[in-house]
């Protein structure tokens, strides 16, 4: 068996890129990292194997703790993680959903080629820049008010097509399609509205942006066709979440565990995981209001969308969405938490358990934390929108700035 060790971490290699961090000790799961050994060694310079270790203390945790191939340090649980936590005997821990909840990213497809826009990028990106606020502080595509606040918190992108900012497809053609119905906007502080008010329709800084791209490389034209992707292909990829908003109120709830939650929070081998237990007042409190920031975010993109559509309809002098095809591809979550049902190994007792104790499978309700990572389901599954269902959901990556992005299946 192929061994690794990184400052005593010991993984074994399971299959072609799938290295195990086998249980032991207090771990309630193993852990697993996907990577080629090229990557395995990027991943072993920072402490994200440590920080995924340390996640398999969370009470509840299913399955083995997951770091995706871009996995790196993050606050508590890795960037790239993934933890799957019974809803009825575990846990909910925001740090591994991250502080800017529902950070995420939408692929925007144009007619266009990349022959129409040669010669005119400049024009384009300083329009774009011009248009859509981005950096640190304030200002929006829209000033918020009080009732433009709440209906993003409740309503997600249904308010924001109700309001002008979008057209149908963008709900068919989002996670979700656009809004938690769990959401309780009355659980979010009112500074981290205040926060959020002059922000509605903003990018932010960090990694995130907006960046007019082309498609390069088509590697399976059949997937590319039902996602309506060729060659030359202008598109417009997004990448930003809930700003200060969402922030806000994963710090609020981080510092209302660290009161309500101490035993458990001591009982972690990382402060960082802090963790309120399922069924608790807490827990009820923080998915409602996550959910509210989740339906935030996406409605910054939409507005951010809505922005974009009008900036390439002034410089190509075309409606935006009859002339010039900018429909939504996809728009997909990766710093989120949420209920779902999956199957896995149960104990006699009925009760989610490692494999090795497991008598058989079941599906259970999960607090599902991705964190830095996506959902991916296949063709045929029922949340996948009915135009990729025959293919599967459409799986977007962001590039680093000026890096080339994937659009995966």
């Amino acid at each position: 068996m192929t061994t690794r060790e990184f400052d005593g971490i010991r993984l074994e290699k399971v299959r072609e890129h799938v290295w195990e961090i086998p249980r032991e000790g207090e771990m309630n799961v193993p852990a697993r990292v996907f990577a080629s050994e090229d990557l395995l060694e990027e991943i072993g310079e920072d402490d994200t194997l440590r920080q995924l270790k340390n996640a398999t203390h969370l009470p509840g945790m299913v399955e083995p703790a997951l770091c995706m191939p871009d996995g790196h340090q993050g606050y508590g649980f890795p960037v790239g993680g993934v933890g799957a936590i019974d809803a009825r005997t575990g846990c909910i821990s925001p740090g591994a959903i991250g502080y800017d909840i529902n950070c995420g990213v939408r692929m925007v497809k144009t007619d266009l080629d990349y022959d129409d826009v040669r010669g005119r990028e400049a024009e384009l990106v300083d329009a774009l820049f011009e248009a859509i606020p981005s950096g640190l502080g304030g200002g929006g595509v829209i000033d918020g008010d009080a009732d433009a606040i709440e209906g993003a918190l409740e309503r997600g992108v249904a308010w924001a097509v109700e309001e002008g900012y979008g057209i149908e497809s963008d709900l068919a053609h989002c996670e979700d399609e656009g809004r938690r119905p769990d959401a309780r906007p009355e659980f979010v502080s009112q500074k981290a509205k205040d926060r959020g008010r002059n922000q509605m329709g903003s990018l932010g800084s960090g990694n995130h942006f907006l960046e007019v791209q082309r498609v390069t490389d088509v590697f399976r034209e059949e997937v590319a066709a039902a996602y309506g992707l060729s060659e030359g292909q202008v598109v417009v990829l997004i990448h930003c979440g809930s700003r200060g908003l969402g922030h806000q109120t994963c710090n609020d709830y981080l510092r209302r565990i660290e009161t309500e939650h101490a035993d458990l929070l001591e009982s972690l081998p990382d402060k960082e995981l802090a963790a309120a237990p399922a069924g608790s007042e807490l827990v009820e409190e923080y998915y409602g209001a996550m959910g509210a920031c989740i339906n935030f975010a996406w409605v910054n993109r939409q507005l951010i969308t809505h922005r974009t559509r009008e900036v390439f309809g002034d410089v190509f002098d075309a409606d935006p969405i009859d002339d010039l095809g900018m429909e939504l591809l996809y728009d997909v979550a990766h710093n989120i938490g949420k209920k779902e049902t999956h199957e896995v190994p149960v104990g006699p007792d009925g009760r989610p358990a490692v494999a090795e104790e497991a008598v058989d499978r079941a599906d259970r309700e999960l607090y599902v934390h991705r964190k830095g990572a996506t959902r991916a389901f296949p063709a045929g599954h029922e949340a996948v929108p009915e135009a990729y269902r025959s293919v599967g959901q459409p799986v977007i990556i962001p590039g680093s700035m000026g890096a080339g992005s994937y659009v995966l299946r």
